[in-house]
């Protein structure tokens, strides 16, 4: 099974990005865009798993969540990877407190049953269009411009999500295997 592990949002952060996304997709260059009905936080992606790495990774994923608290999240700004020269991810950025503990904790359970740790820290990101041929200066700077006018509402995460992410040509399905709550308390903003 190909496997992530990520964060839901809202209802109300998925109407500004589809509102948003429209006005972009008739603007911009050419790109493949993400629908927003399957936009996330990812935390980690796990990569193809044996059917039993499930059950396990909910032994030890779940009692580490629920050792740390709901984080506030703070969607806004963007840019693009692996740069604005040459953009080949557009994203959504913001802050999102204790969501690196979050990914750290995550990280750690997968680890300790063979998986391989994350080379660079947590960076909260929302992958909004994977750019095929690249976007020139005026489409990048026009990309910013547009993103700085989104208004995101903030939410606090109180649950990550264990999902089975399966490739079909009208693009991926998602599936939600397991759910793990943090600990009540901590976080700010409205309740995801």
């Amino acid at each position: 099974m190909r496997l992530f592990v990520a964060v839901e949002l809202p209802d109300a952060v998925r109407d500004v990005i589809a509102a948003g996304l429209g006005r972009l997709k008739r603007d911009q260059p050419s790109a493949r865009w993400v629908r927003p009905t399957g936009m996330h936080l990812t935390l980690k992606f796990l990569g193809e798993r044996p059917e039993p790495f499930v059950a396990q990774l909910d032994l030890t994923a779940a009692a580490a969540l629920a050792a740390l608290p709901a984080a506030g999240v703070r969607l806004g700004g963007g840019g693009f990877f692996p740069n604005d020269h040459h953009p080949r991810v557009a994203w959504v950025g913001g802050e999102g407190g204790g969501l690196a503990r979050w990914a750290e904790a995550v990280d750690e359970a997968a680890a300790s049953l063979g998986a391989e740790r994350e080379a660079r820290p947590f960076a909260l990101h929302l992958t909004l269009a994977r750019i095929e041929r690249p976007w020139g200066a005026q489409a990048v700077e026009h990309f910013r411009v547009e993103l700085g006018k989104w208004r995101f509402p903030e939410f606090t995460a109180r649950e990550a999500v264990l999902v089975r992410s399966e490739l079909t040509p009208a693009g991926p399905v998602y599936t939600a295997l397991r759910r793990w709550p943090a600990a009540a308390g901590g976080g700010d903003g409205d309740g995801a």
